[in-house]
């Protein structure tokens, strides 16, 4: 039988375990355990030579004497203090509390009912998890893939617009300290779906998925660059969005991920440079950098610095390209500091020219031109590179329908927040309220179905004209979303019709005159 030798230490003492390939994973567990003369209940923890924890499992790498493993006992029987600190609880006495309940319900109803065999199989199925690298790590020790959404917080008018130092560096040690962990292949691949759920993750777990995708890429060897720069990037990145409802580092992260997918679904690694794959998810990272919350025709009505800086011309992307480049200037965070000045040259160009299309005003232009040039587009011609490159973070900006309903609707609460918030603001400050952010206008639905119908499918057909198999992944969920808004807006209309005619049958018609009295033949009333 074909066995593998793993090569480990414990409190520095050399060991092996030797185990058949398709021996059970407890057995392994087993074997460990005895070497580091742990009991039952201990928590074990199997580092790998660059200090990542591994799952102590049948899958195990084989090693070499020359590069052992490192096992630990990190909490005795579950007594450690720092960890029923960190847990909140203490899982050794809730076990002891298990076992008192099971004996007493045992006594009186003579049989163990089956929420107690699922209490016991809950608490084991914890004690997994604290040995597990999935969900030990930023994965998160209580995080299940399946559980539903944690909808947004409505409350950002009680919050900073800018965020607090304290926050930023809280976040940044939070995600220091995850970054080194091992991410499992099950999230990875997740990553990859256009049906990823944003509302599950913490800011530091997202800046942990942003490092992912800049690594899956290939980026860091490509282009040389170090962990820590990048790192150091994503967390200026994360400190430049702001505490708005809708524009802020959880969009910036939805748009990334819908481009990484998308660069993925369409296998556009094969067709284009990795520069060019390089320039799109920077693009998507640094596109709404420093959005306070109000669009282009405020900024130009009201005459704010950025209109008169920009001369009106998309003074928002101007400014989310210049607050970019200005984290790139810092040696510390430039990720492309270590390339050519060619190279960067051509970066820069690609960067300005993408986050400039996300000006919706530019959508009809951009939009045709992709259209004319689609019946001979060429890969390996730079134009039509430039156009795709374009239509890519266009898509990837508004595509928050093309994602689950449950993952998408919270989007539209939190979009539909930020623009009262501004059309409020024109109103007491006396300039023109833009139509389709007036409160007192616009509902939820109705605010859909015409851009879904007009904006959303006429972008998303043409990408998927070039691209057929983004049909299932990102035009029928909008085609989805677009009959459930309609529905939506039919439901609203006939409850307005059903109101009204409940307040013509409460309220008298001024219609109806009071009785007349009876005149004698020949009076005539007074004119």
């Amino acid at each position: 039988m074909a066995t593998k030798i793993i090569y480990f230490t414990v409190n520095g003492r050399p060991e092996q375990a030797e185990f058949p390939f398709d021996c059970p994973a407890q057995d392994v567990k087993d074997l460990f355990r005895a070497a580091a003369e742990a009991g039952p209940h201990d928590i074990l923890k199997l580092y790998n030579t660059t200090g990542n924890i591994i799952n102590i499992s049948p899958q195990l790498a084989p090693n070499n004497p020359h590069s052992c493993y490192k096992l630990k006992v990190v909490a005795a029987d579950c007594n450690s203090a720092e960890l029923v600190v960190d847990l909140g609880f203490d899982l050794s006495s809730m076990e002891k509390r298990l076992q008192s309940l099971e004996k007493r319900i045992l006594t009186e109803a003579e049989e163990t009912p089956a929420i107690v065999y699922e209490m016991k199989r809950q608490v084991e199925s914890f004690r997994e998890k604290l040995e597990s690298v999935e969900h030990l790590s930023w994965l998160g020790l209580f995080k299940n893939m399946s559980e539903g959404t944690h909808k947004p917080s409505p409350f950002y008018h009680k919050r900073t617009l800018r965020k607090a130092r304290d926050e930023c560096e809280h976040v940044r040690e939070q995600f220091i300290q995850m970054s080194s962990l091992e991410v499992s292949e099950e999230v990875r691949q997740y990553l990859k779906k256009p049906t990823f759920d944003n509302w599950q993750w913490e800011d530091a777990e997202i800046m942990v998925l942003l490092q992912v995708m800049y690594t899956d890429l290939d980026f860091i060897s490509a282009f040389s660059i170090e962990l820590d720069v990048l790192q150091q990037f994503l967390y200026e990145v994360y400190r430049r969005y702001n505490n708005i409802p809708f524009h802020n580092f959880k969009h910036c992260f939805c748009v990334t991920q819908m481009m990484y997918g998308l660069i993925w679904l369409t296998d556009l690694r094969s067709k284009i440079d990795s520069i060019d794959l390089l320039i799109m998810l920077t693009s998507a990272v640094c596109h709404d950098l420093d959005h306070t919350g109000y669009n282009n025709a405020y900024q130009i009505n009201a005459r704010t610095e950025l209109a008169l800086r920009y001369n009106d011309i998309s003074p928002l992307e101007n400014h989310h390209c210049a607050v970019a480049f200005e984290i790139l200037e810092k040696t510390e965070s430039n990720i492309f500091r270590n390339l050519s000045m060619e190279q960067f040259k051509r970066i820069r160009e690609g960067i300005i020219k993408c986050i400039l299309a996300t000006d919706m005003t530019r959508h009809t232009e951009i939009l045709n031109k992709f259209k004319t040039i689609l019946p001979v587009f060429d890969f390996s011609n730079k134009d039509h590179r430039d156009v795709l490159m374009m239509i890519m973070i266009k898509v990837s900006d508004i595509s928050n329908e093309a994602r689950p309903m449950d993952v998408a609707e919270p989007w539209l609460d939190c979009l539909l927040q930020e623009f009262f918030n501004q059309s409020d603001m024109e109103k007491l400050e006396g300039l023109p309220v833009t139509p389709f952010m007036d409160r007192d206008k616009v509902n939820k639905p109705s605010s859909q179905t015409g851009f879904i119908r007009f904006v959303l499918l006429p972008l998303f057909i043409e990408l998927a004209n070039l691209f057929p198999n983004l049909e299932q992944h990102i035009i029928d969920p909008v085609r989805k979303a677009l009959d459930y808004y309609t529905e939506m807006e039919k439901a609203l209309e006939r409850e307005k019709q059903n109101r009204v005619q409940i307040e013509k049958k409460i309220k008298p018609s001024s219609s109806q005159e009071p009785e007349a009295h009876s005149e004698p033949t020949g009076a005539t009333k007074p004119l």
